[in-house]
């Protein structure tokens, strides 16, 4: 997708701007600053006295300047800078200034001459939680008026920056102050609705006091025959900040590509913005009764069982069983099985599911014994990359409630995880750990879930404090066992955070000071009388996959936090996972981290993930290949149509939750086309095959299905239909797949 070449907010003057601007000829650039380490507000006056501060190159890291690397701190930079008048002849606006000022690693707030002008990323006194903008772009508005320049003078553009660890400061580009022509501040927004009416809005907006106008040509095409499905041209005039929109309908049936083309009317500026549309390759399932999981479950003896089973089809929906083993108990109404066996065993049993459409069964098998928890990776809802820090009660119940009205249970989602940020800021006197005013009632919370069927997760770490500074476990595991099997906890995502310290106060870098901590809470979550998913977090030396089956761990991250960006997704999915399916065994699962696609944030404020529609099938199908944990990590009351038609695929994930419980390996790689493929419990192979290059690319399928005996059928996944041979040449885009599974 090209980015525009001038940007700016569709905000007040003095919020951040977005992307690059070419800087014009006439600029004041400064690469100098003032350095000091440490947070006072005073800072940002413009004539306090700093002649006691470093000197620094605002293009480099403070950490290469000879500064140490000192985790979770604050710095500031003060840059002085003589602004010309001058700066505004010849401009055909005059009312405002771009301060472009360094990059900043990790999130800044900016000052000119004590006044707050922009801000990027958020501070972790942020209310929504800290989020990291380190490699964006810093370009904030001034206005010339309002925003109190002393013209012919030193300025001082102070920045307060917070580093969370590693390489800090300002660093890239130097400081430069410009005035951008009045086009320049035109901006174009793609927007799409995807629940019930679809459409796209495209929408110009003007930043700056100079009017314009200008045309708006919109075209959208079906990528996959190049025919023009529609196409809209409208005049426009637009005045700052109102801006003006047209709205464009489009199917999801389609692989379609919005183009959208402004030329502005008296400069001849063009803005160009594409926009992949979203489309549905999963086919709508059957009104009758169908069973969506795994048919197998494990529990340990006298533990309680929660299961629901996943069935799709028209409501209400009566479920029964005629064998149903003693001491189990299942809901007519919603098909949740619960009770408890005491004993080692393997209990198989049909249940029946039937509504005026019709009926099904599916032949069950519960396994009762040591160790027999996760027979297939989990699948459900974290909190953590929609509401980071910021989630409450409230906000778990509307996520649990759409998963269960909008079908997700009925697909075999079933774990609801509360991530950080619930914990309250200080123990009981005894020592133990109570919620926070955000979750009035975590006990009533949980019983609520399981009431419904659902299983319930929480988070904590083996050091004192958690990766957003809550209350960790140390000194405190046994204790914070108790009270999560006094809650009903059914998962414990462990992180390692803060341990960190710890290891470095001992001075022990071995796998043993990794072991330890997970040990030491692994022997008293398995005392309690219920299982406890036990997930073990990302650091720990970074190679947990080599020791966590040690610790009795039922799946362990396999790469660093994820982020909705294709190279996130190619760094974490494809290279991070290359060669690990030894370590990967039922019960056992590589988790290379949570799910990208819907709406995301880590915060309050949340958006629409920034992967293209190809790239979120290339996520959902690397990650059901790879048995991952597929836990959804988007606002599911606010999932749209294309990303439920993209979790609700009963083929993919019965991939996901095959009982063989292979994860997937490279099998080959020819040129920017990878191959990555499982064995399945039927005899049958998956195969995903991947375009991770920058262009499209026209392969044959038939040359690269591995495959060492005569092939029946190549079935397509994700479209759900047998392919002919003549179908197996095709053209996977950039960042895009094919999903097959080859029978025998």
């Amino acid at each position: 997708m090209k980015k525009l070449l001038f940007t700016v907010l569709l905000a007040l003057i003095g919020l951040q701007v977005d992307a690059q601007y070419a800087l014009p000829q006439e600029k004041v650039t400064v690469d100098k600053a003032l350095f000091m380490f440490g947070d006072n507000m005073d800072w940002a006056d413009p004539d306090m006295d700093d002649s006691s501060w470093n000197e620094v190159d605002a293009t480099r890291y403070w950490n290469e300047q000879g500064f140490p690397v000192v985790e979770k701190s604050f710095a500031w930079y003060r840059i002085r800078v003589n602004i010309p008048k001058s700066l505004l002849n010849g401009a055909d606006q005059k009312n405002v200034l771009i301060l472009n000022i360094p990059k900043v690693d990790d999130v800044d707030e900016c000052f000119l001459n004590g006044k707050l002008i922009g801000a990027s990323g958020r501070m972790p006194s942020n209310e929504s939680g800290y989020f990291s903008a380190h490699k964006d772009a810093r370009n904030y508005v001034v206005d010339v008026k309002k925003d109190g320049i002393r013209w012919g003078e030193d300025n001082v553009i102070a920045v307060r920056v917070y580093n969370r660890r590693g390489s800090g400061g300002l660093y890239g580009n130097p400081l430069n102050v410009f005035c951008p022509q009045a086009a320049e501040g035109l901006s174009m927004r793609i927007t799409d609705t995807n629940v019930g009416d679809y459409h796209c809005d495209v929408e110009v907006n003007n930043g700056f006091a100079t009017s314009t106008s200008g045309k708006l040509e919109v075209t959208v095409t079906d990528r996959e025959t190049g025919e023009v499905v529609s196409s809209v041209t409208k005049r426009l005039n637009i005045k700052r900040n109102k801006p003006v929109s047209i709205s464009v309908p489009y199917s999801m049936d389609k692989m379609c590509q919005l183009s959208a083309t402004y030329t502005d009317g008296k400069t001849g500026k063009v803005l160009v913005e594409n926009k992949q549309l979203k489309y549905a390759l999963t086919p709508s399932a059957p009104a009758a009764p169908r069973f969506n999981g795994a048919p197998v479950f494990g529990v340990s003896p006298g533990a309680p069982v929660i299961y629901r089973f996943p069935v799709s089809g028209e409501r209400p929906m009566k479920f029964t069983c005629n064998d149903l083993p003693e001491g189990l108990h299942l809901t007519e109404s919603d098909g949740v099985l619960s009770g408890n066996i005491d004993k080692a065993a393997n209990l198989t049993f049909t249940v029946t599911a039937e509504n005026a459409k019709g009926k099904a069964s599916q032949e069950f098998t519960l396994k009762v014994g040591k160790n027999m928890i996760g027979q297939t990776p989990p699948m459900g809802w974290n909190s953590w990359n929609c509401w980071g820090l910021s989630v409450t009660q409230e906000k778990v119940m509307a996520s649990t409630q759409a998963l269960i009205d909008k079908g997700l249970a009925d697909f075999g989602y079933g774990y609801i995880n509360i991530d950080d940020g619930w914990e309250a800021a200080e123990r009981n006197p005894d020592g133990t750990i109570e919620a926070n005013e955000k979750f009035p009632s975590m006990k009533g919370l949980v019983d609520w879930l399981h009431e419904r069927g659902l299983k319930f997760g929480i988070y904590s770490s083996p050091g004192p404090t958690t990766c957003g500074s809550y209350l960790g476990s140390l000194g405190h595991e046994k204790q914070d066992a108790e009270v999560y099997n006094k809650w009903g906890v059914d998962y414990l995502k462990y992180d390692w955070c803060s341990y960190e310290r710890i290891r470095e106060k001992e001075n022990d870098w071995g796998f043993s000071s990794c072991l330890r901590p997970y040990l030491l809470m692994q022997k008293y979550l398995r005392q309690q009388p219920r299982d406890i998913f036990y997930s073990l977090g990302p650091l720990g030396g970074t190679q947990v996959h080599l020791w966590g089956i040690y610790c009795d761990g039922n799946s362990w991250r396999t790469a660093p936090d994820i982020a909705d960006t294709w190279s996130s997704i190619y760094h974490v999915g494809f290279r991070l996972q290359e060669g690990k399916s030894q370590y990967s065994s039922v019960g056992h699962w590589n988790d290379p981290d949570m799910l990208v696609v819907g709406k995301v944030g880590w915060g309050s404020n949340l958006r629409e993930t920034r992967l293209t529609p190809d790239e979120q099938y290339t996520h959902i199908t690397l990650w059901t290949l790879l048995a991952s944990n597929m836990l959804i990590g988007c606002d599911i009351a606010q999932m749209d149509d294309f990303t439920l038609n993209l979790l609700c695929n009963n083929e993919v994930n019965a991939i996901n939750q095959d009982m063989l419980g292979k994860q997937a390996d490279l099998v080959r790689k020819d040129g920017d086309i990878e191959i990555w493929s499982r064995p399945l419990a039927d005899g049958s192979i998956a195969v995903g095959i991947f375009n991770v290059g920058e262009e499209d690319h026209k392969v044959d399928m038939k040359s690269l299905i591995p495959a060492d005996k005569p092939v029946k059928v190549v079935r397509d996944v994700w479209r759900q239909k047998d392919l002919s041979p003549e179908e197996l040449d095709c053209v996977i885009p950039l960042h895009g797949c094919r999903y097959l599974k080859v029978s025998f």
